[in-house]
């Protein structure tokens, strides 16, 4: 008897072995790397494949994958900038514009059409820009914030400190999380100019510390707290020609059992991938001396359930992206100055085993803006 092999059989098994996927990660040296990811099964391995260096600390990239530019806040105090990046597929990187900003950025993100939003934590302040950046360019819009007097936490709470831009899932309004002012700062976005209108904000709990947010369609927002600990659900409501506005329903902190989280641990990061929803803790150190990622359940009103508490494979994770397949997460751990790749079950949100890991640049030092500072998949 005789076999006849079917090429095409021969041609899909070589590119499952040989599948890769490339991840962008910022480095507070002013370094943006290239990474790829490559293996199967259990077994994967990250190799660098090229740098760029940006101006000032690069503290938050936003990738922009249909034109495969990255777009970089800078955290610096002295002549700051925030840039751009243009990436090819085989991950070579160049810097194509930069523009003067106010001191600090943390975050940033796209809005309307052509537009980059960058909050500004220690300048009190948003800024906006007409894209794509220019050399010579600057803000097109500032929004400079002040508070009659300190928050509940004095040494945190001295001035405003927005620490996220997040545009709604309407794209008609922009939310900035205040961790100093313990609000929620809206936005009506002009989309053909980028001009930005403020609406009433939404008040926090005091101490709370909002630092990022999440939507969950366009009914529900998950606001991750630094200074609490805790992760707050909240109605979202769109009157009719108006301003959208919010409402709490529930509010848990991201231990186990809703425990309070030990002195020292900051949450970090949020994000919703399906019907999860996954936050990191920083310092809390539960897999001592690495810290955590916890995720939740989301419930067909928006109710979260604690789920999972998972190591993040080194310490301080300022960072995380799932990827579109939802079968893997990079964590980035900002002390360590690590990428951690770990498996993630598409079916049930759990994560699973790390695969990879990579030291990038030099390490940092606790409770300094230094390390790894974020990390973003290309796709």
């Amino acid at each position: 008897m005789s076999f006849r092999i079917n090429p095409l059989v021969l041609v899909t098994g070589l590119v499952e072995l040989t599948a890769a996927a490339n991840l962008f990660v910022s480095h507070y040296t002013g370094t943006i790397y290239s990474l790829t990811l490559t293996g199967s099964g259990s077994s994967y391995t990250l190799t660098q494949n090229s740098t760029v260096t940006v101006p000032g600390q690069p503290s938050w990239m936003t990738y922009d994958s249909e034109n495969r530019i990255i777009y970089n806040s800078d955290e610096g105090s002295n002549g700051v900038q925030i840039s751009s990046v243009s990436a090819t597929t085989n991950g070579k990187m160049t810097l194509t514009g930069k523009a003067a900003s106010p001191s600090s950025g943390v975050h940033n993100a796209l809005y309307g059409n052509g537009f980059l939003a960058v909050a500004h934590y220690g300048a009190s302040a948003i800024s906006t820009y007409k894209l794509p950046l220019g050399s010579g360019a600057s803000a097109l819009q500032t929004e400079k914030f002040t508070m009659s007097g300190k928050g509940t936490i004095p040494a945190r709470q001295d001035a405003p400190h927005p620490h996220g831009v997040h545009v709604d899932p309407t794209g008609k309004f922009l939310i900035s999380p205040d961790l100093g002012a313990d609000v929620i700062r809206i936005y009506k976005i002009d989309a053909s100019s980028g001009k930005l209108t403020a609406c009433t904000s939404f008040t926090m709990p005091p101490g709370s510390g909002p630092r990022h947010a999440a939507f969950y369609g366009s009914d529900i927002l998950y606001v991750a707290n630094e200074l609490s600990n805790t992760v707050h659900a909240l109605t979202v409501t769109y009157p009719s020609g108006g301003c959208m506005s919010f409402s709490r329903f529930q509010s848990l902190t991201t231990l186990a059992n809703n425990k309070t989280a030990p002195s020292g641990t900051k949450v970090g990061e949020i994000h919703i991938k399906d019907k999860f929803l996954y936050v990191s803790n920083r310092r809390d150190l539960s897999f001592t001396p690495n810290d955590s990622i916890a995720s939740f359940s989301i419930g067909d009103a928006g109710k979260l359930t604690f789920q999972q508490i998972t190591n993040s494979g080194g310490t301080y994770p300022r960072t995380f992206a799932i990827n579109k397949a939802g079968d893997m997460v990079a964590i980035g751990d900002q002390t360590t100055a690590n990428v951690v790749i770990v498996k993630r079950d598409t079916e049930t949100g759990l994560i699973g085993a790390q695969i990879a890991n990579m030291r990038i640049g030099s390490a940092g030092r606790a409770e300094n803006d230094d390390g790894l500072s974020a990390v973003v998949w290309d796709e």
